[in-house]
């Protein structure tokens, strides 16, 4: 089919036939002839010169977007990078990130981030990835290329720590290293334990004490360089600061939940199918059908709606959509399946998590529509989000409190979740369990609930278990940072308080109070049993003058 004809002195046919027969991205071409062609191919999408012009397109968006990611900005990248039809374009995602990764080392655990999520969408971009990384490190070890070395090993050890794939291949890849050490194969051992060390340490305890078993051995030898025995005595004191400058991901770059995440299994000397020809401009028949099924996967991945296409809308215009069709309000229809309720959680989390600060936090969730008896539901997902965190997040104590100083009924749903969360607590990990004491710590110390709260606390052999007394500790640690245990110890002798603090300070059985006393005692909160010893003192006294009568008349009558 004659695609176009000469006009003007332009041969649109020659023009496409010099740039199929050029390599890819090898031809310049002014950006006027580049719109005549792409309007005379547009005539026909399923021509092979419009398809030429959409890879070269594809390529060079692919290779821009992979060249600007970082960590403030990778959020926003990855939907654009998923806008790209990742399928046919996965060998040039590949090819890309390993160019920049090699070229820019600081910036791995960046790329190693935008794979980790690609990954748990688009697994086949990740193990061709893996494949390919596998495949140059194989090339390089033989050629005794120490550069690219290096740097496949270092994108591979945080792909590990991405769990993207195993940590059997990087032990592999130590082992290979270390079987026959030379200062070139022991550097780079080296390297790859920095950055993969204490990943292993918590995955593969065992695995990892033999790597170290091996440079120790390597050491006593003394066959390498001086130079790389000091890396290695230097591997070590990381290891025994606990890799506190090499962290398994780096803030900012923990994105993939648990759940999604997707771990190849591939051993190095697996045959590694890297397909060279996905890298290069391929005619293809059913170019269009192709389209429409990633445009399908797309939507899927990024949530779009065909009815919305509305570019021009912003993000808060976006979330205040989302959440006034969280619940629906339609006459006459009661909904059962909880769907409305998981839409309104769903709603709340993507809110959070977008957020920059609480004070953007706290202005779009109050935009949610939430309706009259569920405003548990929004004090149970803030707590749910802040007990996720790897570490307690100040982020969720000042959203919590805003919330509760804006409406009193906002203070008297954490104060039920207080309960409910106390009631339930042994079911959380260690983790889970000191996130959500400090939470209530902060609420507390700020007076953002009632402390009528600690009725619900019951502090005694019986009614505690050992998660509620840890809770009870964290939390009233973080109370005590926050006020002083002077402060502390001054509010707990609140007399228009003590009906609530019965239950924590017991008084009714010295069995009680002697265990009371102990267990603040032992958690460094001494000054706020005085009252309790005095009573003790008091309930001990008659009994202790009892008995000296008793042993005083015993005398008298030998």
């Amino acid at each position: 089919m004659q695609v176009a004809k000469k006009v003007d002195g332009f041969d649109a046919q020659a023009e496409f036939q010099k740039l199929i027969g050029s390599r890819s991205g090898g031809v310049y071409m002014p950006p006027a002839r580049l719109r005549a062609l792409q309007a005379a191919a547009a005539q026909d999408k399923s021509s092979a010169e419009y398809q030429r012009l959409s890879w070269d397109a594809l390529r060079k968006s692919i290779t821009g977007i992979v060249n600007r990611v970082n960590v403030a900005n990778i959020k926003n990248v990855v939907p654009e990078l998923f806008a790209e039809n990742l399928v046919r374009g996965r060998g040039l995602f590949c090819r890309s990130i390993m160019k920049a990764q090699a070229a820019s080392l600081p910036f791995t655990p960046v790329f190693a981030a935008l794979v980790a999520i690609i990954n748990t969408k688009l697994p086949q971009v990740g193990e061709l990835l893996v494949y390919r990384l596998l495949s140059q490190f194989r090339r390089a070890f033989k050629r005794n290329d120490k550069a690219v070395c290096i740097s496949t090993t270092m994108f591979l050890a945080h792909l590990v720590n991405q769990q993207v794939v195993h940590d059997f291949i990087a032990l592999q890849v130590l082992y290979l290293l270390l079987e026959r050490p030379t200062d070139d194969s022991v550097e780079i051992a080296v390297g790859i334990m920095r950055e993969v060390g204490a990943f292993l340490a918590d995955a593969a305890p065992r695995a990892n004490n033999s790597v170290f078993e091996r440079f120790r051995a390597v050491l006593h030898e003394g066959k390498i360089e001086k130079r790389v025995q000091y890396m290695i005595e230097v591997l070590f004191q990381v290891r025994k600061d606990k890799y506190k400058d090499n962290p398994i991901l780096a803030e900012g770059l923990d994105l993939v939940e648990e759940s999604e995440q997707i771990t190849h299994e591939i051993m190095l000397d697996d045959d590694l199918p890297i397909q060279e020809g996905l890298n290069v401009f391929k005619f293809d028949p059913n170019y269009i059908e192709n389209e429409e099924k990633y445009k399908e996967i797309k939507a899927e991945i990024l949530g779009e709606d065909d009815s919305e296409e509305d570019g021009d809308s912003d993000e808060d215009e976006d979330e205040d959509e989302e959440a006034e069709e969280a619940v629906p309000d339609k006459e006459g229809i009661e909904d059962r399946t909880g769907t409305n309720l998981v839409n309104l959680r769903r709603v709340i989390y993507l809110t959070i998590m977008n957020a920059l600060s609480y004070e953007e936090a706290v202005h779009k969730l109050m935009k949610v529509n939430i309706e009259e008896g569920q405003e548990i539901e929004l004090c149970n997902m803030i707590i749910e989000c802040c007990s996720q965190e790897r570490s307690y997040s100040s982020f969720y104590g000042l959203i919590g409190e805003r919330f509760c100083k804006i409406n009193r009924v906002w203070c008297e749903s954490f104060e039920q979740a207080f309960q409910n969360y106390y009631e339930t607590i042994h079911r959380y990990e260690t983790n889970r369990l000191r996130n959500i004491a400090r939470f209530f710590g902060h609420l507390l110390a700020t007076d953002s609930i009632s402390w009528a709260v600690f009725s619900a606390v019951k502090m005694n052999e019986d009614d505690t278990t050992s998660s509620s007394r840890i809770f009870i500790k964290i939390l009233l640690q973080e109370m005590s940072e926050a006020l002083g245990l002077k402060k502390l110890g001054e509010r707990f002798d609140d007399p228009t308080m003590q009906q609530f603090f019965q239950s924590m300070f017991p008084v009714d059985n010295p069995k009680n109070t002697r265990f009371s006393i102990n267990y603040f005692t032992s958690i460094g909160l001494g000054v706020v049993t005085e009252k309790m010893r005095e009573h003790l003192k008091v309930c001990l006294l008659p009994r202790l003058m009892r008995d000296c009568v008793y042993s005083s008349s015993r005398m008298r009558h030998v």
